[in-house]
């Protein structure tokens, strides 16, 4: 911690990032000015005094991290950034929400540098952040508090702790004594539709208590109650902290402080003007930044420099251990995982369960768990144990069942940047995680997400459980790669594929069902790396069947029955569309020539399939809820056997 600073220039600091907001939001006229006027004060002691950080190094691997879980007032971020000298200037202040510039209408990891956490979505940063210290915790199990030091640091808004998915996450944190977690919340008791008071008020305090908690009230406004609440919960290494700071919304405007109008909405020039002239500064200046507070902040990143550059020093004393843990993805990953892929009959999320054995022993920094599933989806590493309270060197995550929750945190553990995370429930309660899967695609981290039960096939839960629309909802998310295999083939393929892609999340979807291994006659094998690829058939086709996972051997069956009565038919093997799709136009065009009909065959919504079906295509599939019965009667009453198939592709090509 740096030595306190004077109270007048500590004062002209918070003047600095309050007004750096209010002027950003007034000239782009939009934006939040409220939450970042009325959290300078408690930004302003966390970066002079407690924040390690070197701006010349952004992923310095042991800096602290800070996460603005309430993503509406980036400009606070912003503000913050550009005077600790990261690489965001004025001029990029000036450009706040405006067409590419660096300092969008929310954080987004990646796009502007210091950025930890792409939020916005109220309270994913929550669990973004403990994502983050879980793997701080992770980390330093398996290479040493030496090296590793890390806190982390959130500031979390009213709305963050009224949405589900951070009490999920705290809940969480609690139990496994994250204590390098430290959650500040901005109590300014205003909300876009008013007091909180409208909605909210439960005892927040007593409810992170309950969660196992080390919490503090404080006043958000008096620099030295919020140093030492810090200094606390610091001290505090057994149990995640919650520092609840009272503030004032919009705090100095005149007119406008502890106001809804302040939360979502420029403040105006006349009332920016007038809280300028309240604290003795130029009313018509805008974007000022005094030399003194620059001079401060310069010196604060000597301190953030020198620290990285002691840190350096320790890593190279341990470089073996902390390089036994950051081993890269092996480039030949997909070929190492295909040469042991599974061959028998079986589910795929038991094909899945073997494959993954190969891939944590390839990878040593793949983590993961489930929602309470983790015996269903066959998500388990073995050897390896489970991440307990206060012991962290395992491998295996219990999430218990909070899907919302673990979404947001394994985005916090591929945030940190150490761990390769993997989450897994049923296909159905993916809704559950939506929101995190998106931010996942959005910021490009990858986290690999196993969807086990994937189809109406699970069987007798019946239509609650049964997933009809989720494989399209999940392809309908830019960035996410959707793999559905049809054995233990596609399945390493599957998990090769994902594990090997740098940027952008996967999701691998898989039976419970028992299916056949599928028997290959035609196409190349090493195709299934291009995402589609042709499984039977030579020569020139009279049509196609484009299957999907668990229906890929009913398309093999109809094409073998059909050759009998002379029809040549080509099956072609979609095991990731997204990835067939960025392939090159020749490949695409070779494996679904032009002017030859498309027929597919996959358990959900067919409609979709239309765009490589084409209007005079076959789309044969499931368009209705699902219903309670075993498999077998599910796959008849569905038309969804072999004969069925066959019957309807006979009928098609009349």
């Amino acid at each position: 911690m740096t030595v306190q600073t004077d109270p007048r220039l500590a004062r002209l600091a918070v003047d600095t990032i309050r007004f750096l907001a209010a002027d950003a939001v007034e000239k782009a006229q939009s934006g939040h000015p409220g939450t970042p006027m009325g959290t300078a004060d408690l930004a302003w002691v966390l970066w002079s005094r407690f924040l390690r950080y070197d701006p010349a190094d952004p992923l310095w691997p042991d800096r602290d991290r800070f996460v603005l879980s309430a993503g509406h007032a980036c400009m606070l971020l912003y503000g913050m950034l550009h005077l600790a000298g990261y690489p965001l200037t004025l001029e990029d202040l000036e450009s706040f929400r405006q067409w590419g510039s660096k300092t969008p209408g929310h954080p987004e990891r990646g796009h502007t540098e210091g950025v930890e956490a792409t939020t916005g979505p109220l309270g994913q940063g929550v669990g973004n952040a403990v994502g983050m210290a879980l793997a701080g915790k992770m980390l330093a199990a398996r290479v040493g508090d030496d090296l590793v030091r890390q806190r982390v640091f959130c500031l979390a808004s009213d709305g963050d702790l009224m949405e589900g998915v951070s009490s999920e996450a705290s809940s969480l944190a609690g139990h496994l004594r994250l204590g390098n977690l430290l959650v500040y919340y901005d109590d300014n008791r205003i909300t876009i539709d008013g007091s909180t008071s409208i909605t909210f008020d439960e005892d927040v305090g007593a409810r992170y208590v309950a969660y196992g908690w080390h919490v503090q009230h404080i006043d958000g406004h008096d620099h030295e109650a919020i140093a030492r609440a810090t200094e606390a919960a610091l001290a505090e290494t057994a149990r995640p902290s919650l520092v609840i700071c009272r503030t004032h919304i919009a705090h100095g405007a005149p007119t406008k402080q502890d106001t809804a109008e302040s939360h979502g909405a420029p403040l105006g020039a006349e009332e920016v003007a007038a809280a300028k002239r309240a604290a003795g500064w130029d009313p018509a200046a805008a974007f000022v930044v005094p030399e003194e507070v620059r001079a401060f902040f310069r010196e604060r990143a000597g301190e953030g420099a020198a620290a990285r550059r002691r840190w350096e020093e320790r890593l190279q004393a341990n470089r073996e251990v902390w390089d036994a843990l950051h081993v890269p993805v092996p480039p030949d990953i997909l070929e190492k995982l295909l040469t042991t892929a599974p061959t028998k009959d079986d589910a795929t999320r038991g094909h899945g369960a073997a494959v993954l054995q190969k891939a944590a022993e390839l990878l040593p920094s793949l983590v993961g768990g489930a929602a309470d599933l983790a015996s269903s989806t066959k998500t388990v590493i073995k050897g390896s144990p489970r991440i307990e309270p206060g012991s962290y060197t395992g491998r295996n995550l219990a999430f218990g069942i909070r899907e919302h929750g673990m979404g947001a945190i394994c985005n916090g553990l591929a945030y940190h940047g150490t761990f390769r995370p993997f989450a897994s429930t049923f296909l159905q309660f993916a809704d559950y995680m939506r929101p995190a899967l998106r931010l996942a695609a959005l910021a490009r981290v990858p986290v690999l997400y196993v969807f086990t039960h994937d189809a109406v096939f699970l069987g007798e839960d019946g239509p609650t459980h049964q997933p009809i629309e989720h494989v399209w909802a999940l392809r309908l998310i830019p960035g996410m790669d959707v793999y559905r295999p049809a054995d233990g083939y596609e399945t390493a393929a599957a998990f090769g594929l994902a594990l090997r892609r740098a940027e952008g999340p996967s999701s691998i979807l898989l039976t419970r069902q028992k299916i056949p291994a599928v028997a290959r006659s035609g196409g190349d094998l090493g195709d299934v790396a291009r995402g589609a690829y042709r499984v039977a058939g030579e020569g020139t086709p009279d049509a196609l069947i484009a299957a999907t996972g668990s229906e890929l051997h009913l398309a093999v069956a109809a094409r073998e029955a059909l050759a009998r009565e002379g029809l040549n038919l080509h099956v072609v093997s979609v095991l990731c569309l997204e990835l067939f799709q960025r392939q090159g136009a020749d490949y695409r065009a070779r494996l679904f020539p032009q002017g030859v009909p498309v027929a597919t065959v996959e358990a959900g919504r067919t409609e979709p399939w239309r765009t490589l079906a084409g209007s005079a295509g076959l789309t044969i599939g499931i368009d209705t809820f699902g219903a309670s019965a075993p498999a077998e009667v599910l796959a008849e009453k569905f038309g969804l056997t072999a004969g069925q198939v066959t019957a309807r592709l006979r009928e098609w090509l009349r």
